[in-house]
């Protein structure tokens, strides 16, 4: 699948390939899940963007994670639609069944190579996880034509075992051979080294595609990552935003940016449109309610920000004193329309689709009536007072309850009291309670209203933009039985905001309930 490309005077560029998993290891993150539909929204933006291959899910954990992986791979379009398994027959069938419907398959099947994994985490010899690697590759490529085999724990395993593996993968069937560093253990000369003397000491390596999978725990996956193709790997992967397990993944647009920028050093080209960078960064920070932090490259807000006078006086002199690629290349608009309460419907638009939002009419008047609100209350409206603003009404839009009214009553005095009224599948519901202060009162209405066993396992409270009139978006984290259920709320008013973060969660967690009792009654004999 090694695509040699040429960009005229550039020369000769060689192709690498972008393989998405932030559908897959990215949703493995805590707190990070995402719903049916979001998923769906997320795969249709990587598609259109141009990934190469689309790691759409683990569709053996659960039914929901399998009909999400078979609706993608029906809806794509260009990419290679993947889907992970296990060394084990009935994860590699169940795989099978889930990307048979997509124009271009692929299974993903992996095993631990590593020693500690496999005596504490499989309990195997190695020749028994050998005969795996050879039985699992077999049986994907007796599905499929496109298999993938990953050596999970790659750079901690023995290199004469991690070639007989590899050796024996390929033999199998395996058209990419992927060699994870699993726990972000190894460093970039090491992982060059690393591919560089696989390749070299498998004689069957030129027959399949070297891929590199870097975890972050040291700060250096994208670094490794872009050291793997150096030495000779050919398919990157990586996430949005780099989400993804304990300190997660390489960052796709970080990646796609530097080998763009630095053409010089790094003579690769991918089939990425960085100009939808952005928009995709905002849309996965907002399905999986994880904000991108201010000072992160490419896509952090402030990543094209300069308050410096020395920054500013030469910025105005010549934009590349301090910025080495344009606001544009990415989907940052480098000047922004500064909206208020006398902008119009036309206007706000115009904003929302230089901003990447298209709503339908009904969404589009709600949103609009909210921003004229917050513009009423504001002096100027940021656009990322809107991005939150609409990002909350997208995530609230099927909500079960919606906060309709909300007094809070605090102070020295005690105790804080909360009257909220909720709407209840169309029904209007009010209840006054006390707590250890406004935000406790205001989820103890919650409860009251909704009786639940739910704990709160994260409250996050962040300011939208500068200023004491500045928008409060909040994070409420809901666990119940071992499942987490992340709601966001934006509103001036962090109580407000902080309400209709909890509905969210708890709309949420009861719309995972309501269908796990219906596949019960469904299964359960009349």
């Amino acid at each position: 699948m090694t695509i040699d490309t040429s960009h005229g005077a550039q020369g000769e560029r060689e192709r690498v390939l972008i393989f998405d998993t932030t559908l897959r290891d990215g949703e493995q993150c805590p707190g990070a899940s995402m719903t049916f539909e979001e998923k769906l929204q997320v795969a249709e933006v990587l598609d259109d963007m141009g990934v190469d291959i689309i790691e759409a899910g683990f569709p053996i954990a659960s039914q929901g994670d399998f009909e999400s992986v078979q609706e993608i791979a029906r809806r794509a379009k260009n990419a290679v639609i993947a889907g992970l398994s296990r060394a084990d027959f009935r994860d590699i069938d169940r795989c099978a069944e889930a990307v048979r419907v997509a124009r271009r398959p692929r299974i993903h099947t992996f095993i631990s190579t590593s020693p500690i994994h496999m005596k504490h985490k499989l309990q195997m010899e190695p020749e028994a996880v050998l005969q795996a690697v050879i039985d699992s590759v077999t049986r994907a490529r007796s599905h499929v034509d496109d298999v993938e085999w990953s050596a999970e724990d790659g750079t901690r395993t023995e290199f004469e075992f991690l070639c007989r593996c590899v050796e024996a993968a390929i033999k199998a069937g395996a058209t990419t051979i992927n060699i994870p560093d699993t726990v972000g253990y190894t460093t970039p000369e090491e992982y060059t080294h690393l591919f560089r003397s696989v390749r070299e000491a498998v004689p069957n390596s030129d027959k399949a595609v070297f891929s590199v999978h870097c975890h972050n725990d040291l700060g250096m996956a994208v670094a490794n990552s872009l050291a793997g193709v150096k030495g000779g790997a050919r398919q990157i992967e990586c996430t949005i935003n780099g989400i993804g397990e304990r300190a997660g993944n390489a960052a796709l647009e970080e990646i796609v940016m530097a080998i763009k920028t630095r053409n010089d050093v790094l003579p690769y080209v991918t089939g990425i449109q960085s100009t939808m960078l952005m928009r995709a960064s905002r849309l996965v920070a907002a399905v999986t309610s994880f904000p991108v932090q201010y000072n992160k490259a490419i896509v952090g807000r402030n990543a094209f920000a300069h308050e410096s006078g020395i920054h500013q006086d030469g910025m105005l002199k010549h934009t590349q004193t301090y910025e080495i690629m344009t606001p544009e290349s990415v989907g940052v608009k480098q000047t922004s329309l500064v909206m208020g309460k006398h902008s119009g419907r036309h206007a706000f638009a115009e904003k929302l689709k230089e901003l990447g939002y298209s709503l339908g009419d009904n969404a589009f008047q709600d949103a609009f009536r909210r921003f004229k609100d917050l513009a009423d209350r504001k002096k100027l409206v940021y656009d990322e007072d809107i991005e939150a603003l609409i990002d909350e009404e997208i995530g609230a839009a099927h909500d079960r309850f919606k906060v309709v009214a909300l007094t809070v009553i605090a102070g020295t005095g005690g105790p804080q009291k909360a009257t909220l009224t909720l709407d209840f599948d169309g029904r209007q519901v009010t209840r006054e309670s006390t707590g250890n202060g406004p935000v406790d009162a205001i989820f103890n209405a919650i409860k009251a209203l909704v009786p639940h066993s739910a704990k709160l396992a994260l409250y996050q409270v962040q300011a939208v933009t500068e200023g004491t009139d500045a928008q409060a978006e909040v994070s409420v984290r809901l666990e119940q039985d071992g499942r987490e259920f992340t709601g966001r709320g934006a509103d001036p008013d962090t109580l407000v905001a902080s309400a209709r973060a909890y509905a969210h969660a708890l709309s949420k967690l009861m719309a995972k309930q309501d269908r796990l009792h219906s596949q019960h009654s469904r299964a359960t004999p009349a």
